[in-house]
């Protein structure tokens, strides 16, 4: 046992508070009962037996204070802290001696306008790793999280599980190219191999098969693929770089912005199928927040069509192809198709796993969706986007503790996520934690701008019935563009208004909001499920409505 750990974890649940408590609350007591009783003519033996109560009592009040919690709701019970291998962003495990992470490459620059080169850059290197036959590469996602921030190697190493890190710079000055590459062994510290090149922006291409192929060797691995065939036009290159870069933010200015160098990308190379999976993937991040599904999703796949006309091998594509069958058509077996077709082709994708996580949480396929949930944590360790979407779908499995070990470690990772609400809130609501997640949900509020719906159905938990319509409102106003029905029905049930949530998810099911599927296993909507015209909308999508009704039980 570690007792630093167990103190603290001592001081944590309050445990100390609770013994000075009762022994000043008990001596004081004993001493009145002294005082007091015998005035009263009542025997000794009471008085001893009073006090012998109060020091048995003394145990049974800390163990108590263990498992509980007085708050101003009421006692709730005091959440089990993760243990440190539950919130650790990888195992513990031993990593491979073929495993390698890619960060971006720093811009040195002039003006230092070319960040999103070196983010290319690394990507296009880490893509090309990654099909590398027995090289474990960290996903995207993970490695680029250390971007700007002061971390040692050797910690970076440790929480992506890798034995080697390449870092690099780029310096690009007009049609010039200066790249500096260095691979370096996580274990020592010491370079294994490095190299600076200089070259016309025309060979931005076989330098990067160059950098590969000297990585590969490095590493005593053999390079049995073939590489992604590069565009024509080093403009529409640089263009789908910008592109990339602005499609990673979750403004929708960015997310605009990004749509701008695609389509430059293709007015410049009309073939270049991963600018079309750019335009996809762009709208598919402005679909609900920013733009109506049905207009957005009609973009995704329009676009999602023409890459994959241009290359069936494009896995990404593939997963928003399936999306736009999921939503558009509520057609989910052909989803099921595109998602696994992409899973075939990069099973080491962060966007299959996590789409095909969630898709079979929807329909009810709990194992499967753990599995798939469990391989996503493992790719994209760092990954807020993934460990925000663990917390929600770990809770509506009744994995609390799984769930919390997820929610904390978005946290962990970056205080300040803004993409979508702290689904580590809803999981203090669901727990009697109100303050938690009330503050937590404010300081979302404050950072993005947004009012929570989150907020809205914690006042509801809490009766607040005016303070929940009043936040609910200020919910809707703060998304001008577009609100889902669905997210407006969360809180309706919250608060018993059950004809206004059925009228809100009809509206959901007109206009085919994307999270509609998840009303079957969210356990908010139990109390709609007797509801016939719940259950009709549930089955219209193409949902079973016992099997998504019994997952949490499972």
């Amino acid at each position: 046992m570690n007792l630093k750990k167990f103190f603290a974890e001592l001081k944590r649940r309050k445990v100390y508070s609770v013994a000075i408590a009762y022994v000043v609350g008990g001596w004081a007591l004993a001493q009145g009962v002294a005082q007091v009783l015998p005035v009263f003519d009542i025997a000794n033996w009471v008085v001893r037996l009073i006090v012998v109560l109060i020091v048995l009592g003394f145990p049974v009040a800390l163990t108590l204070s263990w498992f509980f919690d007085i708050t101003r709701y009421g006692i709730v019970r005091t959440p089990d802290r993760a243990s440190q291998a539950r919130v650790n962003m990888v195992e513990s495990s031993v990593s491979s001696q073929k495993s390698i992470a890619v960060l971006p490459f720093n811009d040195l620059s002039p003006a230092k306008d070319h960040a999103y080169f070196g983010d290319g850059i690394a990507e296009e290197l880490l893509g090309a790793l990654a099909k590398v036959d027995g090289l474990r590469v960290a996903a995207r996602r993970s490695s680029f999280w250390f971007k700007d921030k002061e971390a040692e190697l050797g910690e970076i190493a440790a929480k992506l599980n890798v034995a080697h890190v390449l870092e690099g710079t780029v310096r690009r000055d007009g049609n010039r190219v200066r790249v500096t590459a260095e691979l370096i062994n996580a274990g020592d510290g010491f370079t294994v191999w490095s190299e600076t090149y200089e070259r016309e922006m025309h060979g931005i291409f076989a330098l990067q098969d160059e950098i590969t192929c000297s990585i590969v060797d490095s590493l005593k691995l053999k390079l049995a693929i073939s590489p992604t065939p590069p565009p024509r036009s080093t403009e529409a290159y640089d263009d789908y770089l910008q592109g990339l870069f602005y499609s990673d933010k979750s403004t929708e200015d960015a997310l605009r912005k990004s749509l701008e160098f695609f389509h430059s990308a293709l007015e410049k190379d009309p073939k270049f199928s991963r600018a079309w999976t750019g335009i996809a993937k762009a709208w598919l991040w402005l679909a609900d927040a920013y733009v109506p599904p049905l207009e957005a999703y009609s973009n995704v796949r329009d676009a999602a069509v023409r890459a994959l006309q241009l290359n069936d091998g494009e896995a990404e594509a593939h997963v928003y192809l399936a999306e736009t069958k999921r939503i558009l058509d509520w057609d989910l077996r052909g989803a099921e198709v595109e998602y696994l077709r992409a899973f075939e082709i990069d099973s080491n994708s962060t966007i299959s796993n996590y789409f095909i996580a969630a898709f079979y949480a929807a329909i009810g396929e709990r194992e499967t969706a753990l599995t798939y949930l469990s391989r996503t944590a493992k790719i994209d360790p760092a990954s807020l986007w993934v460990s925000n979407f663990a917390c929600e779908i770990y809770r509506y499995f009744g994995l609390i503790e799984e769930a919390m070990a997820a929610g904390e470690r978005s946290l962990q990772l970056d205080p300040t996520f803004l993409y979508s609400e702290p689904l580590l809130a809803a999981l203090y609501r669901e727990m009697g934690r109100f303050d938690d997640a009330i503050a937590l949900y404010k300081k979302s509020q404050d950072l993005s701008g947004r009012v929570p719906f989150g907020l809205a159905i914690t006042y509801a938990k809490m009766n607040r019935r005016e303070k929940a319509r009043d936040i609910l409102k200020a919910a809707c106003a703060s998304r001008v563009s577009y609100t889902p029905g669905d997210a407006i029905a969360h809180v309706h049930v919250v608060l018993e208004e059950y004809e206004d949530a059925i009228r809100e998810l009809a509206r959901a099911y007109d206009e085919h909001s994307s999270s509609l599927h998840f009303i079957g296993i969210a356990p908010e909507f139990a109390p709609l499920r007797p509801d016939k015209r719940f259950a009709t909308i549930v089955k219209e999508i193409g949902l079973e409505p016992q099997k998504v009704f019994a997952v949490a039980a499972a």
